[in-house]
């Protein structure tokens, strides 16, 4: 199974930020990557629908042959892993937002979160800001509207950079030092975010955490691929195959989105 991809999905093109991080750090591994993008955003749905959305972009890289699934949306992570777990042999890595190092590290002790409905609402947020965040100020945002402008390739429109300033600005006024992005699409925003928070906010973002504990997984259960062979990596997208290549081609012009029926 060393040879068997690594099977990555998210509700759309975002949990590109997570590929880009895994494909750095295990350059020999094969990749399977699905964009869910027909039914993105998933942090507008119910829990049941992002479960059942889970369930079925698992069937579909378990029939790839995947042999790990990074669930490269903190919407599903949230809502949907322990569901998947229970149901399947597979190892899944989850994604989940960096309240923990945000909050050990501030000096203000005043913290945001931009991320979508669903995860803001799940149950391991509230655990997790429990557990390490106490004597901290968090400051939940909800992200309304920046996945969708991204899935529709209007990342850099004017509607983009008005919601930007709409969401971000009034946590600067709480004198927050960090910034935690809670959806794997954001990272895509991040120099547009830099603009607005400049160098005294340090933005969250854990990508390259999720990276490490894929390898950490891999290794355990005697799973790297060992070959020197050229890596082969797929891209499927169920909807506009031309907003996932615009982001492929940013990270490696030999990339290549092949939209499917799914």
């Amino acid at each position: 199974m060393n040879e068997n991809p690594i099977g990555i999905f998210d509700s759309g093109v975002g949990g590109l930020t997570i590929y880009r991080e895994i494909h750095h750090l295990l350059p020999h591994e094969n990749i399977i990557y699905l964009a869910d993008s027909k039914n993105a955003p998933y942090g507008e749905k119910t829990k049941e629908e992002i479960i059942e959305l889970s369930i079925k972009n698992t069937e579909f890289l378990l029939k790839k042959n995947c042999k790990i699934i990074v669930v490269a949306c903190n919407t599903a992570s949230t809502n949907a892993v322990k569901t998947l777990r229970e149901r399947y042999q597979n190892e899944f890595i989850r994604t989940q937002p960096g309240i923990k190092p945000a909050a050990l590290n501030s000096k203000t002790k005043s913290v945001g979160i931009l991320a979508t409905q669903g995860t803001l609402k799940s149950d391991l947020l509230y655990e997790t800001s429990q557990r390490f965040a106490k004597g901290v100020e968090v400051t939940h945002q909800i992200g309304e509207g920046l996945v969708k402008l991204i899935e529709s390739d209007r990342m850099h429109s004017d509607e983009m950079t008005f919601l930007l300033n709409k969401y971000i600005r009034p946590m600067i006024k709480k004198n927050i030092d960090h910034l935690v992005l809670g959806c794997t699409h954001y990272p895509l925003l991040i120099p547009q975010l830099k603009k607005i928070t400049g160098d005294r906010i340090t933005i969250v973002d854990t990508g390259e955490a999720i990276a490490r504990q894929t390898q950490n997984i891999l290794t355990q259960n005697n799973l790297l691929n060992n070959s020197n062979s050229v890596p082969k990596r797929y891209f499927y997208t169920n909807k506009n195959k031309a907003v996932l290549q615009h982001i492929l081609n940013q990270i490696d012009s030999d990339l290549t989105a092949e939209k499917i029926g799914f």
